[in-house]
């Protein structure tokens, strides 16, 4: 679609427009990953860009289905929020981002911690609580961290990041620093007073702020049409003075290109973007969820949309990839999450007595 804007974003839609696109060499976390397998650039190596693309996608797929095993067999407990069916967003909003950009995430954020470069290790060793996790342990499924990679986090609190991202925005500004940040939140934060005061104050101060919501049509229970008097998400964004526009979130080569547009835009002084990325979860809101607010028949519909299948038939049909490839990138990722397993599993809990360590001031700790 093309996009939406108001007044103070006319020139840079007009920008985003022309259509231009960042070179994958100066762009995109994959262009400056360390080397090593299971990173962004051995991706690359491996199959050329789609080829990364989808070895992207199918690591976010593979990780999140090994963990529903593992929560089944109590291996991993607590809320799990799953991104089946949405690994397009994360993997296509990443290629237009640097190492030296920020992201801001939401409680369903593995598949943007994997796509950012988090190592998968290190997001399942924080699944299990284990001292070797990306976030010390102390985090869980819900608040993975990087700090490294510039993974400022996930957040249980429905749009709990977007002030944050702003913040984040507004320190670069005010450091000339020629970086973007990128939120990602769900359709349900669309609704709630952080994300308007958010946009407005965005607009106001013409932060260098990617706005990305992962529109699955649900916010936890509640389909869209039930919560939001107006769905076009996008066309409201745009009367804040952004610019916005809606993207097919299931074709990871149309987020990129989306993405790619916004965050030119952005760096060449345009202000705060919107993408609206529609989109559908395959699995529940959380693995506590029953899902019987939805029909069976609606969830099928989507999965023939599914992203991990279109990115494959694409690549076949102009003789990109074959069943020995895929075969092989399939046991790539199957291995890669192995690993990720039995290292998790092998890795030391926190004990007792360092509990209290990042909790409370030395001199409250208990000896």
């Amino acid at each position: 679609m093309s996009p939406v804007h108001g007044t103070r974003g006319r020139k840079s839609a007009q920008n985003a427009q022309t259509g231009t696109t960042a070179t994958p060499a100066r762009t995109g976390v994959a262009a400056k990953g360390a080397a090593g397998e299971g990173t962004p650039s051995a991706d690359r190596a491996a199959g050329g860009h789609r080829g990364a693309l989808l070895v992207s996608m199918l690591r976010i797929r593979r990780f999140e289905e090994r963990c529903v095993e593992l929560y089944s067999a109590a291996s991993i407990r607590g809320f799990v929020h799953l991104y089946i069916g949405e690994e397009a967003v994360a993997v296509g909003i990443n290629e237009a981002l640097t190492p030296e950009d920020a992201v801001v995430s939401t409680y369903r954020e593995h598949g943007h911690a994997l796509a950012r470069g988090v190592p998968a290790e290190a997001v399942m060793a924080e699944m299990y609580g284990r001292t070797t996790g990306c976030s010390g342990g102390r985090g869980g499924s819900m608040h993975l961290f990087d700090a490294s990679r510039r993974f400022f986090g996930g957040n249980a609190i429905v749009a709990g990041g977007l002030p944050l991202a702003a913040g984040l925005a507004l320190a670069d500004r005010m450091r000339e620093q020629p970086r973007v940040t990128c939120c990602f939140f769900g359709d349900g934060a669309f609704a709630e007073g952080e994300f308007h005061e958010t946009a407005n104050l965005a607009a106001l101060w013409h932060l260098p702020l990617l706005l990305v919501c992962e529109n699955n049509l649900y916010a936890m229970g509640t389909a869209i049409e039930r919560h939001e008097a107006q769905t076009d998400l996008a066309m409201r964004a745009a009367s804040y003075g952004m610019v916005a526009w809606a993207v097919d979130g299931m074709d990871v080569e149309a987020v990129e290109q989306a993405a790619r547009r916004a965050t030119e835009s952005i760096r060449a002084g345009g202000g705060p973007h919107f993408l609206e990325l529609r989109t559908y979860r395959f699995r529940a809101h959380s693995m506590y969820d029953p899902d019987r607010y939805r029909d069976k028949s609606e969830v099928e519909q989507w999965k023939g949309r599914d992203p991990v299948k279109r990115l494959t038939e694409r690549m076949r049909e102009n003789g990109e990839l074959d069943d020995e490839e895929l075969a092989r990138i399939e046991h790539r990722v199957t291995e890669e999450v192995d690993r990720a397993v039995e290292a998790a599993e092998q890795a030391p809990e926190e004990p007792v007595e360092s509990l209290l360590r990042h909790v409370t001031s030395a001199s409250a700790e208990v000896s």
